[in-house]
């Protein structure tokens, strides 16, 4: 059986993250999958990502990547471009907690899953909408 092509394994990844299915988001990571946010926390661990992405999908329901380049080199990936959404408090999607932002992140496949999946993002305008008192 032939290995799966990293990018297209990353391309597939994002469809899922944009598509909100958080079982479908889990179900295409390693059970040891590594995530790593924009100020560099570390979580282990398909099961507690799968609530992690859970809690980030009630807290921002249209969460989306986009991608403009991508990059290959083995099986780790680069990609370029942008996330956006609207912060939702209480479930309501009111245009001034929306928010879009440059965005970069790394990925590492293994065996045609996503072990690691790293954000590199300036992610201060999502904090202040969420209230963080020193964005």
């Amino acid at each position: 059986m032939a290995e799966k092509d990293p990018v297209e394994v990353v391309l597939d990844f994002i469809e899922r993250v944009n598509s909100g299915n958080v079982d479908a988001i889990a179900a295409a990571m390693t059970e040891d999958h590594l995530f790593v946010d924009a100020l560099g926390a570390r979580f282990s661990g398909r099961e507690m990502m799968r609530t992690g992405w859970r809690m980030y999908h009630q807290m921002i329901p249209d969460y989306k990547v986009s991608h403009e380049e991508i990059f290959a080199k083995g099986n780790t990936v680069a990609v370029l471009g942008s996330a956006r959404g609207t912060y939702s408090a209480d479930g309501k999607l009111e245009k001034k907690n929306f928010w879009e932002i440059p965005a970069a992140w790394k990925a590492v496949v293994r065996d045609g899953l996503i072990a690691v999946w790293q954000v590199y993002a300036d992610n201060q305008p999502v904090r202040k909408l969420m209230g963080d008192a020193n964005p």
